[in-house]
């Protein structure tokens, strides 16, 4: 039996604004996958605490509800931009649990921790940015979507970040296929190939971060890795 597929969102997006609309859901489903795809916490129809301590753990939360969900079965997995981060953390906590992965919209940025970067996304998407800071307002459009709640995001990305170093990397042997934009902030992927222990790249030329998940490019390197046919 082929493995489920875990799609997993980004940052200030949710399954009904990130997959549904690109149709990659039925392909999957076309191609005989489940699929399982989640509203990250604090997020879409996810329950949106504005304690910042509510959001710690996560991923080892997911990591229990992915076993509840599925038992012992092999589960593939792709994830954009904030979701690739998680799908990677998760990985390196039960390895055993994932197959063949696909993360897109990171690369450099996974080892750039950047508190006040991240401190000016908060303040971004609960309105607190100045209107000349282009970046944060650019996220602070995305959480003015419907579904969205500015401070359960806010909250959300002031939560204490599960690491993601050398120790993590170490377990993470599954097959991953690394999507990244030429246009993307996150770039280059360089610095995530190197330490992927079997690492394989696929470029989106003229792609922003934001143009990733609809990308024809991202859809088709998923359904090659993935061997969806």
């Amino acid at each position: 039996m082929a493995n489920p597929v875990l799609l997993l969102h980004g940052f200030t997006g949710s399954v009904a604004s990130t997959w549904q609309p690109t149709g990659i859901m039925d392909l999957l489903a076309d191609g005989g996958r489940e699929v399982i795809a989640w509203d990250l916490p604090g997020h879409g129809s996810a329950p949106k605490s504005h304690d910042p301590d509510d959001y710690a753990g996560m991923e080892a939360k997911l990591v229990e509800r992915l076993v509840s969900e599925v038992g012992d079965q092999t589960v593939d997995g792709v994830g954009f931009s904030m979701g690739s981060r998680t799908l990677l953390v998760m990985a390196s906590m039960a390895p055993e649990r994932f197959g063949r992965l696909v993360v897109s919209g990171v690369g450099r940025n996974l080892f750039e921790r950047d508190d006040s970067q991240a401190e000016r996304i908060a303040r971004g998407v609960s309105g607190e940015a100045p209107d000349d800071d282009v970046h944060a307002q650019t996220f602070a459009r995305y959480a003015a979507e419907p579904d969205q709640d500015g401070l359960a995001l806010a909250a959300f990305m002031r939560r204490e970040h599960a690491p993601l170093g050398s120790a993590q990397f170490a377990r993470i042997t599954h097959p991953v296929r690394v999507v990244l934009g030429t246009e993307d902030f996150a770039g280059p992927a360089d610095p995530l190939l190197d330490a992927l222990a079997e690492g394989a790249y696929t470029e989106l030329r003229g792609c922003d971060h934001f143009a990733t998940p609809k990308n024809f490019g991202f859809i088709d390197a998923v359904m090659e890795h993935l061997e969806v046919f």
